[in-house]
């Protein structure tokens, strides 16, 4: 399930509607995660939810981009992820309780 999105060939961010109880500093933070992204890389960014609850952070280019660097893609996700693991993690633990209905207790217990 995407959670957000950004296309740097249309200009346009997506922000899926079903996770708006999320608070805003953090729809705000991935707003500027997915455009920067598409700034810097360009093509098509995504942060998706597994079945698990799990987060993905997909990155696509159209064949015809010549100007999508796959190496400089790959570099900024791995860069992405070290640097907001805290709040991939969280939002795994809100997808997994708010989306899949998992007990938060039982989650928590296996955290620590």
């Amino acid at each position: 399930m995407v959670l957000c999105g950004a296309n740097a060939y249309e200009q346009k961010y997506y922000f899926n509607e079903k996770f708006k109880g999320l608070p805003q500093s953090i729809q705000d933070e991935l707003h500027i995660i997915c455009v920067l992204f598409t700034e810097e890389v360009g093509g098509i960014f995504t942060i998706v939810f597994e079945e698990n609850g799990g987060i993905s952070l997909e990155t696509d280019a159209a064949e015809e981009d010549i100007l999508y660097d796959e190496i400089s893609s790959g570099l900024l996700v791995g860069e992405i992820r070290r640097r907001r693991q805290e709040l991939f993690e969280s939002l795994s633990l809100y997808y997994r309780v708010f989306i899949l209905k998992e007990d938060v207790s039982e989650l928590l217990e296996k955290d620590e």
